[in-house]
């Protein structure tokens, strides 16, 4: 029997993480991680490569479950609730926290199809309900103008923006609460990543927003708080003009005075 995700009194912080450890075949990959992410706000994941980031981002979704050979312990708490309680509905928490990876994972299936696949297997109405969420999702991930007319090609006929553009629409149309995204710029030329920035701030006021990038001057652009994790410890976190501006510790001063 898988136990019911319920929702607690709403506080500042969407996400609570406490004394999160995560081993991934026997290495100790993240060390008592503790952190507030607050709702409705973007938070940046930053650090040098290898330290751990995405690997936070997984266990936010319990996506880290999918890869054999690990082991958590501690808490991530979603309005209250500990997605690692005992006989919890994994499939219920990747439906409230979406991520978006740092490639476009598309479908076989046409624009449409690709939108719409999740609402079908959760069951979220028929043909008309469907066409309205598949609408209202491309219009929320700013790409209804450029494929309104298209639905019915194959997705793969998109550029590499606007595909990455679709699986933020995809993400969407589950309804979740809070969307991860995993370094969702990286393969993307500069106008498509500015699109993709312009559409992260705007999805913050109906979703808490994390995402993981080596862009220093992108954590600027659109962060509202940041996390700088190094060697799988979080040693340092704020908002973003405190970290950026004003760090305490002098390994956050010279990483971001490094990076920029």
């Amino acid at each position: 029997m898988t136990t019911a995700i319920r929702k607690e009194n709403m506080d500042v912080n969407h996400i609570k993480i406490e004394k999160l450890n995560l081993w991934y075949q026997g290495t100790h990959v993240l060390k008592d991680i503790n952190v507030g992410i607050p709702r409705h706000q973007v938070t940046a994941i930053i650090g040098p490569s290898g330290c751990g980031k995405t690997t936070l981002l997984r266990c936010i979704n319990r996506m880290i479950d999918l890869f054999p050979g690990t082991r958590a312990e501690g808490r991530v708490l979603l309005d209250g609730f500990d997605i690692y309680e005992r006989g919890v509905d994994v499939t219920a928490i990747r439906k409230r926290i979406g991520l978006i990876s740092q490639k476009p994972v598309l479908l076989p299936m046409s624009i449409f199809e690709n939108v719409a696949y999740g609402p079908r297997i959760y069951g979220a109405g028929g043909r008309k309900k469907l066409k309205e969420t598949v609408e209202r999702c491309l219009k929320t991930s700013g790409l209804w103008e450029e494929v309104k007319n298209r639905l019915k090609e194959p997705a793969t006929r998109l550029s590499i923006g606007q595909q990455q553009r679709l699986c933020v629409a995809r993400g969407l149309a589950v309804e979740p609460e809070v969307l991860l995204f995993d370094e969702p710029t990286s393969a993307l030329d500069p106008m498509s990543s500015m699109r993709i920035e312009q559409e992260i701030v705007l999805l913050k006021k109906s979703y808490t927003c994390l995402i993981v990038t080596h862009n220093i001057q992108q954590a600027i652009r659109i962060a509202d708080n940041v996390l700088f994790v190094s060697e799988g410890e979080l040693v340092e976190s704020g908002s973003a003009q405190e970290i950026f501006e004003s760090p305490k510790k002098a390994f956050t001063q010279a990483f971001i005075a490094g990076s920029m």
